[in-house]
């Protein structure tokens, strides 16, 4: 899952030595910030995203895959989306990135999934955002985690809409971890659920389709490159079992997205979440030809499409369910007549 081999000569952000953050941001017509969160879990890093000029359509919170963090190419996605007018959060799983916890270790994926929700209605909940349509967006284990979240989000929450980019619900054969070794570890009563003894199934090669990019995801300071940990498998295996069984409670709006040759999850997960969702807004686009990493990992045209499409279906939701579509829904209901 990781990519193979010794990391190539890092540079000191994604986009090369220089310019530094500030500058570059700005240059892409951003301000952007980051900070620590101590959520009920453990404490997260985060980040804030806003575009400079123009009013906040809403606000976007995002949520990386396996091994990855908010810090590298995954910022390309809330790049996009802020540049389109969102305000847009996104937290390091515990675990992962500079948030606290075992590095690739996600044995508890109900805990994670609190600690980031956590963070994110702390700020869905300010008065900046409140008002504001909201969006929760996973990519790979943070799609699982990102619906998760949604089950789990209170009420109140509100969210106007998920985006799920090849969320992880099914676990290709390839990449399911062995029954047999998970059984016989469990023998061991936990003690061996932080080893990092599960055998890579190096399906890299269906993650990332463009050469180059795979080169500048393996630059990644923060990347986990260890084998797989026991827990993590484990918790993998069960969560997925556990949202397939619960895709009939979602009722959002969603759009899901999903390369059709993604090795690393199946698109027939999408596909389940599609049929089995009782949300009557709904849209599941696959790519034909597409591998898994559909924003960070395909050639620029192709990542382009899926963008086009993003923002089509989010644009689109904030003109049908924002204050603006409230507002008029309000005087609609004043002009009609008493029943």
């Amino acid at each position: 899952m990781a990519p193979p081999g010794d990391p190539p000569p890092a540079t000191k952000y994604f986009w090369g030595d220089t310019p530094e953050p500030d500058e570059y941001y700005a240059a892409q017509g951003l301000r952007h910030a980051e900070s620590y969160f101590q959520s009920p879990h453990g404490r997260l890093f985060t980040h804030a995203f806003h575009p400079l000029s123009g009013d906040v359509k809403g606000a976007v919170f995002m949520t990386h895959g396996y091994g990855s963090d908010s810090s590298w190419l995954f910022q390309t996605a809330a790049i996009s989306y802020a540049r389109w007018g969102y305000a847009v959060f996104c937290a390091d799983l515990l675990g992962h990135g500079r948030s606290d916890g075992l590095r690739g270790y996600l044995g508890d994926m109900e805990a994670a999934a609190a600690a980031s929700l956590a963070f994110f209605l702390s700020v869905r909940a300010s008065e900046a955002y409140a008002a504001l349509p909201a969006f929760l967006f996973g990519e790979s284990m943070g799609g699982a985690a990102t619906l998760l979240m949604y089950l789990r989000s209170p009420p109140s929450a509100r969210w106007t809409g998920l985006v799920l980019s090849a969320p992880l619900l099914v676990i290709p054969d390839g990449m399911y971890p062995s029954r047999v070794r998970l059984f016989l570890y469990g023998l061991l009563f936990g003690l061996a659920d932080t080893w990092a003894v599960l055998p890579d199934k190096r399906m890299v090669g269906k993650a990332i389709k463009d050469p180059d990019k795979l080169r500048l995801i393996a630059s990644n300071p923060r990347l986990y490159r260890g084998a797989p940990r026991v827990g993590t498998m484990r918790e993998l295996a069960r969560v997925t079992e556990m949202l397939r069984g619960s895709l009939g409670e979602v009722n959002a709006p969603f759009l899901a997205v999903h390369g059709t040759d993604d090795g690393v999850t199946s698109p027939e997960g999408s596909r389940m979440l599609y049929e089995r969702a009782r949300s009557e807004d709904k849209e599941l686009i696959l790519y034909e030809g597409m591998y898994h990493s559909l924003i960070q990992g395909e050639p620029d045209e192709n990542r382009d499409r899926v963008l086009a499409d993003m923002r089509r279906w989010i644009d689109e939701r904030v003109r049908r369910y924002g204050p603006a579509a409230a507002a008029a829904n309000g005087d609609r209901d004043k002009e009609a007549p008493p029943a």
